[in-house]
């Protein structure tokens, strides 16, 4: 079993020494990754739901540093922590650019990348940034997968597509992990998982949707159909990993992520999260994404230390 936590992009732990010494101190208490979300900038007036609140209001706040700069830098903060883009909004940004930063940060951190992608939900930041159309977007981050992985792997390329397209170039060099980074698809809606099964390495889904909770019905009832779509793309389901983005279980949160109700997976004891974690074992997954974000660097620190003793317990699933 494996263990990963979202580093913040944006507020007082989000600074060079901060992220530094959360990921430094990760490596030390076992964790196996660091996840960093995707936006780069929040337009004042947003009309687009967020899908991860009950109220589907998204809760922002500050100055927002940008994902593929933290993955960079964290690359040369650590020795063996693997860095994850959690997921990155693959149509805001140009395809031969980003598989060039991408490619480069694998060789930087001696391939250590994992390339978990996305789509968007926020229309606003998507016309800010002079991105594709949002209404195809799906489309596009389906084409933009293919040119990431054609720059990847072969040289020299060209490619003629829909949304884009370019004569012979070299990318190089090219990642340290063959064929490639591992790609994780992001969501558990069927264009989700459709595109996980035709191009993902893992499937990383979201707990706290609470349209699509993904408790174990909800998410057994995805993993069923995931299995399904890739087996009809003539690919082994087993190989394609299952990283679990755990519900946000913060009390102060709780008024955004979760519905009034029974217990929240995840929350509670240190025995009832051993008991989930154990539960979604057995269902596939391979490895849990916490949330030990917090307003102070110290709170943060005291959070992961504390479910570091739940890593030593629970590595043998």
């Amino acid at each position: 079993m494996r263990y990963g936590f979202y580093l913040p992009t944006r507020g007082k732990t989000c600074t060079p020494d901060a992220l530094s010494t959360l990921a430094r101190q990760a490596e030390d208490w076992g964790f196996s990754s660091a996840v960093i979300g995707d936006h780069v900038v929040f337009p004042v007036t947003v009309k687009s739901q967020y899908p991860y609140t009950a109220g589907g209001v998204f809760p922002r706040g500050g100055p927002t540093m940008e994902l593929l700069s933290i993955i960079a830098f964290l690359a040369g903060q650590t020795s063996t922590l693997r860095l994850a883009t959690s997921v990155l909004i693959v149509p805001q940004r140009n395809p031969v650019v980003t598989a060039k930063v991408l490619a480069t940060v694998d060789v930087l951190s001696k391939g250590r990348l994992t390339v978990g992608i996305g789509v968007g939900w926020l229309r606003e930041e998507f016309e800010a940034l002079g991105s594709r159309d949002f209404d195809r977007r799906g489309t596009v981050t389906d084409e933009y997968l293919r040119i990431f992985k054609l720059l990847w792997t072969g040289e020299p390329v060209s490619f003629s597509g829909n949304h884009y397209s370019f004569d012979e170039i070299l990318c190089q060099p090219q990642p340290v992990q063959k064929p490639h980074p591992p790609i994780w698809v992001g969501g558990s809606s069927k264009p989700a998982l459709r595109r996980a099964a035709r191009f993902g390495d893992g499937w990383h889904p979201v707990g706290a949707n609470p349209g699509v909770p993904l408790r174990p019905p909800e998410f057994c009832q995805s993993r069923d159909t995931l299995f399904r779509l890739a087996e009809a793309e003539g690919r082994d389901p087993n190989a394609i990993t299952i990283s679990y983005k755990v519900p946000v279980s913060d009390p102060a949160l709780r008024d955004y992520y979760v519905k009034e109700g029974e217990r929240q997976p995840f929350a509670g004891s240190q025995e009832q999260i051993i008991d989930d974690i154990a539960t979604f074992a057995r269902l596939g997954v391979k490895e849990f994404i916490f949330d030990f974000r917090g307003n102070e660097l110290e709170e943060s620190l005291e959070k992961m230390e504390q479910f570091s003793s739940i890593i030593g317990q629970t590595t043998d699933l």
